[in-house]
């Protein structure tokens, strides 16, 4: 074991080591920033706003993006099983449901199914939401869901 360690401690103090480690940082870094770039891209995409609401779909797909890409958020923008869109589409739901509804405060039984089902119906709900943003219908600033959500306010 002492052997091991000391060429352990040998390869580590080689300059060419610390090379290798920024290296492999680097690269990490390039994709990390490629990914975030790919998947912003993919939730403007599925968003889909008329072309009046551009600039509240590009401040959105920024915010999505932001929360769920950072390596170890733990959320679906993280799995490789499903392809980027799916992946968007999961994210930006799963971002409205804590965003704009009470979600994060409802008392949900703990009934085999409950949640699931809760979780179902407010993703309809946001689906009609993103709807009238895709339609281009006229929304007010004072009362919009999504402007609500970007500010950090919630609707409880």
């Amino acid at each position: 074991i002492s052997t091991i360690r000391a060429e352990l401690e040998m390869e580590r103090a080689d300059p060419a080591y610390t090379r290798k480690l920024e290296a492999g940082r680097k690269r990490r870094q390039k994709a990390q920033e490629q990914y975030a770039d790919d998947f912003e891209q993919s939730v403007f995409d599925f968003l889909a706003f008329h072309s009046t609401h551009e600039e509240l779909a590009r401040r959105l797909a920024k915010a999505i993006a932001n929360h769920a890409v950072p390596v170890g958020s733990g959320t679906v923008a993280r799995t490789k099983r499903i392809s980027i869109e799916r992946r968007a589409e999961a994210a930006t739901i799963a971002w409205l449901r804590h965003s704009t509804t009470a979600y994060d405060h409802m008392h949900i039984p703990r009934i085999k199914g409950m949640r699931r089902e809760v979780r179902r119906k407010l993703a309809e709900t946001s689906r009609k939401l993103l709807n009238r943003y895709r339609r281009g219908e006229s929304i007010d600033p004072e009362t919009c869901l999504l402007l609500k959500g970007l500010s950090g306010s919630r609707k409880d």
